[in-house]
């Protein structure tokens, strides 16, 4: 049980953040249990956040709040975006491709940063475009970390954006080989000539931050240069997991 908080802005911070980082909705008794507080204490500070709109009440089930959210989708266009910048250039220089940085929305992934090398200049960078999952690795490699109910919506949405219902069953074996291989690969699927491989960067308890992408020319991902890639792109979020969490040396900003 951790050391119980020494004033009210750290308890309300203290069940912020545990809410924030859980994988599920949880209730009073649990938060109170992982928060070190007791269980009325942890009520009055809940009835303040759910009042003010960090926190949300689903009957007796405790689950971030509008306010967190919108936090969330600002640290992505910001924060996330200063953070990843050194990893995402270097991922580039090391393999002479484009690598970008994408989030999870609820249609698909949203690629936020780009670095791209002058020699593929000719290739559409698409910052700020939302892409679905069933034409883009970096939105596969971010479905495939959530559960398989979690995926279903994706799967919904790639139907609404011109995938086959028919074909449902291919998309969610698709999603569930790059569960297992670690990496989503697409080959020609947006632009014929085009490929990508992605990775994503996980929570402690699984859940996808965002994907770091490598995009080139299909003629360059042959096994050889492929196998290399995957080298480079698990360093890379590696490395930058780290750095979202606070364990890499030098992570915070100067």
């Amino acid at each position: 049980m951790p050391k119980p908080a020494s004033s009210a802005v750290d308890k309300a911070l203290d069940l912020i953040e545990i809410v924030g980082r859980a994988g599920r909705p949880l209730r009073l008794s649990e938060l109170a249990q992982q928060s070190g507080m007791h269980r009325a204490t942890a009520y009055r500070i809940l009835v303040d956040l759910v009042r003010r709109g960090w926190i949300m009440r689903s009957q007796d089930h405790y689950l971030p709040g509008p306010v967190v959210l919108q936090f969330s989708h600002a640290a992505a266009a910001n924060s996330l975006v200063l953070l990843s910048k050194p990893v995402l250039q270097e991922l580039s220089d090391r393999t002479s491709m484009m690598a970008n940085l994408q989030v999870l929305e609820p249609e698909g992934g949203r690629v936020i940063d780009v670095v791209r090398p002058p020699r593929l200049a000719m290739i559409t960078d698409l910052l700020g475009e939302l892409l679905p999952i069933h034409k883009f690795a970096g939105p596969m490699a971010l479905v495939s970390a959530l559960d398989e109910t979690a995926r279903i919506p994706y799967v919904r949405a790639a139907e609404q954006q011109g995938h086959p219902p028919a074909d449902r069953d291919t998309l969610l074996e698709e999603i569930e080989q790059a569960k297992r291989n670690g990496f989503a690969l697409e080959r020609g699927r947006n632009e014929e000539v085009i490929a990508s491989l992605s990775r994503p960067v996980l929570t402690g308890n699984g859940r996808p931050i965002c994907a770091l992408t490598i995009v080139g020319l299909d003629s360059e991902f042959d096994d050889h240069t492929l196998a290399k890639l995957q080298d480079h792109l698990s360093a890379a979020t590696e490395e930058l997991r780290h750095t979202l969490s606070g364990t890499t040396p030098g992570a915070g900003l100067a």
